[in-house]
């Protein structure tokens, strides 16, 4: 008795049809759910470290429809209306969020959201206040420089927004409705609100969620092993 010649193609089909089914999922998760990111820079050591890559909660604040159509890691595109669903919750001061720059909304950035729509900002030697309240530090975060700069020497070490005082003495500012403060945890050497500004609520992405793995790209690769930061992976950001 013979076999029905299709059967190959119907398994093919099937299976075409199921890595079809599994991208757009993975494509819809990624927009409206978590999504991936590695670190770049140390401006969040040591909280997060350069080669961590962790996943971002994008449901809390809110799901983003996508704002933009073009050729995945380059300018090429164009803008398209977008919408926010309702969120959770608004992010909060200590949150580590992830953020579209200001200055250029192509590029994603992570830092520590210190203050929030209305709040007062003001540094005094290196220590944050907001709204008169001393903000607590990250028990990972660091400073790697003892100078502490006036706010009168601001325009020489360290250009700040509104040219409102320096680095590590700077303000008071209020944050107008709907605008939020950023800092990195490596508090000396992190370019953040104090350079840039405020970041727009549109702007924020979501929220550090996990750590799932740790590279670092300073071991060498003869000790492949030790590359890979173990301790880190599983760690939760916060």
């Amino acid at each position: 008795m013979s076999q029905p010649k299709d059967q190959p193609k119907k398994r093919f089909g099937s299976f075409t049809d199921g890595l079809f089914t599994a991208l757009i999922a993975a494509l819809i998760i990624r927009q409206f759910v978590v999504q991936a990111y590695t670190i770049p820079t140390s401006s969040m050591e040591k909280s997060l470290l350069v080669g961590d890559f962790l996943l971002v909660n994008k449901f809390n604040y809110g799901m983003r429809t996508p704002d933009w159509i073009g050729i995945p890691y380059t300018k090429a595109g164009f803008d398209v209306p977008w919408f926010r669903f309702p969120a959770l919750w608004d992010p909060k001061p200590y949150d580590v969020i992830i953020f579209r720059y200001p200055e250029d909304t192509s590029l994603d950035y992570i830092k520590r959201c210190i203050a929030i729509p209305e709040q007062t900002i003001n540094i005094v030697d290196k220590r944050v206040y907001v709204d008169d309240k001393l903000f607590p530090f990250a028990p990972e975060g660091q400073f790697i420089d003892r100078r502490i700069f006036k706010r009168s020497e601001g325009k020489y070490f360290f250009q700040t927004f509104k040219n409102l005082g320096s680095r590590d003495n700077y303000g008071p500012l209020t944050l107008p409705e709907k605008m939020y403060w950023a800092m990195g945890d490596n508090r000396d050497n992190s370019s953040d609100s104090r350079v840039w500004g405020f970041v727009p609520h549109d702007n924020i992405v979501g929220q550090g969620l996990i750590i799932y793995f740790s590279w670092d790209s300073q071991v060498p690769w003869t000790k492949f092993f030790n590359k890979i930061r173990f301790s880190r992976i599983g760690k939760v950001i916060r």
